[in-house]
């Protein structure tokens, strides 16, 4: 037992001394490990005769006791020690320059969209918003799709188990503001809608704008003078245009519009840019509005596609890669 408690006194100035965390695991395992100087001492305790078993017993769980108190005090320290040489290390100079942070800025598309927004707003246009889950009357029924269009197949349209959709125009936002309003009206419908498309032209999700204008008298000669005045303005200069006439189940008649456009090799075609048309007679009455009385028409527009040509960007995907360096170049 002297021998013992010499060594266990070394021991505990070993522990004081330990000059890190590693160093005092050591120790640790040493003295209190399933092989350490102290267990091996315990579990001699059955060789011992009873009488003195008892008095060794209560010997051992003194200095066991006492051992264990130095190492978690020495292991405070050591980690109180390890934590102020960290915060040394890791101090920050605030007099020091600042580093200089990256600001941040709208998306391109954002841009675009605001860009939009705000020419048609001058127009005397107000912006209207819409759920981007819809049902099937609003999004197909009440504007004029038949049952068996292409729109309404799976393979085109995201739908719910409940029958709900996600909507693939924001012409439902048109019904919305048209009910129980009297015209005149002027809305912009911005916003995301979806799809089931993707390439390089293509997004199964992007953004549209649409617009709608009813009051008595609209013509079809006050839709073409409201879009030449819009593409003009949101390019900075005029185009040759075009109206092509097309199909939309909401409108009729209704139109292609195409500009012609010069492509980076300095060539000239025809470029299609958005669809139009006056609105059609069901989609008016399912929208509250009488068409004996009113007329009006509509139009819809891609964003990512207008910003595309705005920046002559020829790969939709580039905006939703979210790479900084691409986007930096917008901000």
């Amino acid at each position: 037992m002297e021998s013992l408690s010499k060594r266990i006194a070394a021991a505990r100035a070993a522990v004081a001394g330990a000059g890190s965390l590693d160093e005092w695991e050591r120790l640790r395992v040493s003295l209190l490990g399933k092989s350490g100087l102290l267990t091996a001492a315990l579990k001699e305790l059955g060789t011992l005769p009873a009488g003195q078993r008892q008095q060794r017993g209560a010997e051992l769980n003194v200095l066991k006791a006492e051992l264990s108190a130095a190492l978690e005090a020495r292991r405070a320290q050591l980690e109180q020690d390890a934590a102020l040489a960290r915060l040394a290390r890791e101090t920050v100079d605030v007099s020091l320059p600042g580093r200089g942070a990256m600001p941040g800025s709208l998306h391109p598309v954002m841009q675009a969209m605001e860009r939009i927004c705000a020419i048609f707003e001058r127009m005397g246009y107000r912006r209207e918003q819409g759920p981007e889950i819809e049902d099937d009357w609003h999004n197909f029924e009440a504007l004029n799709f038949p049952p068996h269009h292409p729109a309404r197949a799976m393979h085109d349209t995201f739908y719910f188990e409940n029958g709900e959709l996600l909507r693939t125009h924001t012409s439902p936002v048109q019904l919305r503001a048209m009910r129980g309003r009297t015209p005149p009206l002027r809305i912009i419908a911005p916003g995301r809608v979806y799809r089931s498309d993707s390439d390089q032209t293509h997004s199964p999700m992007f953004h549209q704008v649409e617009g709608l204008m009813v009051a008595e008298g609209v013509s079809f000669a006050d839709l073409k003078g409201t879009l030449e005045a819009f593409v003009t303005a949101f390019f900075g200069r005029r185009f040759e245009m075009r109206f092509r006439p097309s199909y939309f189940p909401f409108t009729e008649p209704s139109a292609e519009v195409d500009i012609r456009w010069t492509d980076a090799a300095g060539k000239e075609r025809w470029l299609e840019v958005l669809g139009c048309g006056m609105v059609h007679p069901v989609v008016l009455e399912n929208g509250g509005i009488d068409p004996e009385r009113y007329t009006g028409f509509a139009f819809g527009l891609g964003v990512e596609r207008f910003t595309m040509l705005r920046h002559g960007v020829d790969d939709l995907r580039a905006f939703f890669e979210n790479d900084v360096r691409f986007l930096a170049q917008f901000g």
